[in-house]
């Protein structure tokens, strides 16, 4: 991935590094996804084709990043297993802490890494990361009732499910919150 000025620096969990894309490195991947350059000089592969074939967050992050490039910080991850240095999913906030210090969260594991804990120990590396930044006081999970194993991920954590929602392209969704200063007494 090209180095630009606003990469984050990679957050590490026990199997997973998250690596931030840069805003020009993003952009790329969405108007360009068969562009390799953003690929040069990093020291992992994407023989999966995360983000490639499917833009998942892409088509919402980017003309966010157009419209002010400082709100990346927030934005998409890589997540690499360390052992194959292969990207196995992405994840990313919706944008920075709204109003009330709140940040909702994403995340896609590849198909073929899923029920391996992946999503689980990247979501515990991300809050982890974002209860430290300043104004965040409250995070947001949002979830399909029916994704059994989205849900069960969500409850291990101990977030209370505090109302539903629903969303224009994904139908009815339970949400989930947890207070910044409850997960750094947890999780911290």
């Amino acid at each position: 991935m090209s180095q630009h000025n606003d990469a984050e620096p990679v957050i590490v969990t026990p199997r997973l590094e998250l690596h931030h894309i840069g805003s020009a490195d993003l952009i790329t991947l969405f108007e360009d996804p068969m562009n390799l350059s953003i690929y040069e000089g990093i020291p992992f592969e994407n023989p999966h084709r995360v983000l490639m074939d499917d833009s998942g967050p892409l088509r919402w992050r980017v003309p966010q990043v157009k419209a002010d490039a400082a709100v990346n910080k927030w934005f998409v991850r890589w997540m690499v297993e360390k052992s194959s240095r292969e990207i196995v999913g992405s994840l990313s906030f919706h944008g920075p802490p709204d109003h009330r210090g709140m940040v909702e969260i994403g995340l896609g594991v590849h198909p073929g890494f899923q029920r391996r804990g992946f999503a689980t120990e990247a979501l515990t590396g991300m809050w982890s990361w974002v209860v430290q930044q300043k104004d965040v006081y409250v995070l947001r999970y949002t979830v399909d009732p029916n994704n059994e194993a989205s849900v069960a991920v969500i409850t291990k954590f101990g977030f209370s499910n505090v109302g539903t929602q629903i969303d224009p392209e994904d139908g009815p969704e339970d949400i989930y919150e947890m207070s910044a200063e409850d997960f750094r007494i947890k999780f911290c």
